[in-house]
């Protein structure tokens, strides 16, 4: 054999491997450090002395004074100055979720004390939302009043109404999702600071059981929130905070209602804020997987439903989620990479799941191997993070050509460091929302809604359905770019 033969087998050997282990150029540790600065950007409240991202200041510094409770603090969730607590809470769990089946990966790239900062940032505000047992606070501000101002969030001369659940004024679905964030926080810090670990548990029981004990949708009672997060449903949150509470406590209260409610949730076609079935699904099949729980009725289900919904994702299922020519999954038109973000994370801790007890998944379109689930997760990372149509990363401030305009209010004003004079209400939109250039400040890390189906994205800021970040989307992939990065 010729030398240029030999090289010409190591060459299409090497790129084999590559590929089958999921090594890419894209620098996946660049990423999630970026993922993390972008949960500092989003901070409401007193800043600390350790504050990385320079160009915020403190906000929000009175919220709860309506009502005369601390209600400062948490996270505003996407390019407004709200604070909703419903898909806060759901950011914390999938947050808390990365950090502890990924706490290797996250130390090996020096980001986990990032990542719990991240996590403590949300729960210490959840805590001083829920002031008595039956009693949580799901907003703060209004949507409505807020949406028709374009302020930095150290400006905001809009109402911070205070807004609260209660046993006379139920809501099911966000007190369970609130329990569940607690629950799966309280792990993270477990071996940490054992302390704060219990009281988030003792936290997420009593909202588990406020829950449980006074059901109703929670924007019945809230219905500002339910404008901008109407929730479809609570059974799931319910099922999503037992599956929680099981995993921190190994409680048999919390598993015996996870196995008897008789409502596993069918095959889905998404996971997100508002549909957690998918989550529970796949917490469920860990138990299966490892022995902990039966592998007939209600156990059968879970795994499988959940099996179904990466199937799909594979295009290897009855029901499979489209893509677009480019290979992006597609979902809906409204920030569709949130649905990308939790289907891509789901691939990756199911990935682990079945590496462990060396399964693998029947899919109708034949076996999938866990290495499978790596690469397609990682196919979806590097399309959002540049490899695409359009050759633009959808992750701010990633790569050479990234997102310039997204619709994020405090991104796109000047910094109140370099110009303390406040902005106005109206003077906003004139100032800076409707000029055709990139925000003065890059919000890096943040993820916004992304391309249409046919790959197509607007660089624009007033392309809200498309460019708006939010903690909803970054935080599912801060797990999967730690695992991909280490």
């Amino acid at each position: 054999m010729s030398c240029r033969s030999v090289f010409g087998l190591v060459i299409s050997l090497l790129s084999t491997f590559l590929l089958v282990h999921g090594v890419s150029s894209v620098e996946y540790g660049v990423a999630l450090t970026k993922s993390l600065l972008y949960f500092e950007a989003q901070r409401s409240g007193k800043l600390p002395s350790n504050q990385r991202v320079k160009w915020r200041g403190d906000s929000g510094l009175h919220d709860g004074s309506d009502g005369g409770v601390d209600l400062v603090g948490g996270y505003y969730d996407a390019g407004d100055n709200v604070k909703f607590g419903f898909p806060m809470a759901f950011t914390i769990t999938m947050l808390s979720w990365s950090a502890i089946d990924f706490q290797a990966h996250l130390n090996a790239k020096k980001e986990l004390s990032n990542a719990l900062h991240a996590i403590k940032w949300g729960t210490d505000y959840l805590i001083k939302a829920h002031p008595k047992p039956n009693i949580l606070y799901g907003e703060v501000g209004d949507g409505d009043s807020d949406h028709e101002c374009w302020q930095r969030p150290e400006d905001m001369t809009t109402p911070r109404t205070s807004f609260k659940i209660d046993d006379q004024h139920p809501g099911s679905d966000l007190a369970a999702e609130t329990s569940a964030s607690l629950a799966a926080a309280s792990i993270a810090f477990k071996r940490i600071d054992s302390n704060y670990a219990s009281q988030l548990l003792n936290h997420s029981k009593q909202l588990y059981d406020f829950a449980r004990n006074h059901r109703g949708l929670y924007q019945n009672s809230i219905p500002v929130a339910g404008k901008f997060y109407s929730s479809s449903g609570f059974e799931d949150e319910l099922l999503w905070a037992a599956a929680w509470l099981h995993r921190a406590t190994g409680d048999q209260t919390y598993l015996d209602f996870l196995g008897g409610t008789g409502n596993t949730g069918g095959t889905r076609s998404m996971f997100s804020w508002d549909d957690k079935f998918v989550g529970v699904q796949v917490l469920a099949a860990k138990l299966v997987l490892e022995g902990k729980v039966g592998r007939s009725g209600r156990w059968k289900e879970y795994k499988w439903q959940a099996e179904q919904f990466i199937c799909s994702c594979l295009k290897k299922g009855n029901r499979n989620i489209l893509k677009s020519p480019g290979g992006l999954l597609w979902f809906q038109p409204w920030s569709n990479l949130q649905y990308t973000a939790t289907a891509t994370f789901i691939a990756v801790v199911y990935s682990d799941y079945l590496t462990a007890k060396k399964a693998s998944v029947q899919c109708l379109g034949g076996i999938v191997q866990p290495s499978e689930l790596i690469a397609f997760a990682q196919s979806q990372v590097d399309y959002i993070l540049g490899e695409n149509p359009k050759k633009m990363s959808y992750m701010v401030g990633f790569g050479s050509k990234y997102v310039e305009q997204a619709h994020h209010r405090g991104a796109s004003i000047e910094s109140i460091k370099k110009k303390p004079e406040p902005v106005t209400c109206k003077g906003g939109f004139d100032l800076y929302f409707n000029k055709n250039q990139p925000n003065p400040n890059v919000l890096e890390g943040a993820v916004v809604g992304g391309p249409d189906v046919n790959d197509r994205y607007t660089d624009s800021r007033s392309n809200f359905q498309q460019a708006e970040p939010s903690t909803v989307i970054t935080a599912p992939l801060v797990g999967v770019l730690a695992r991909l990065a280490s």
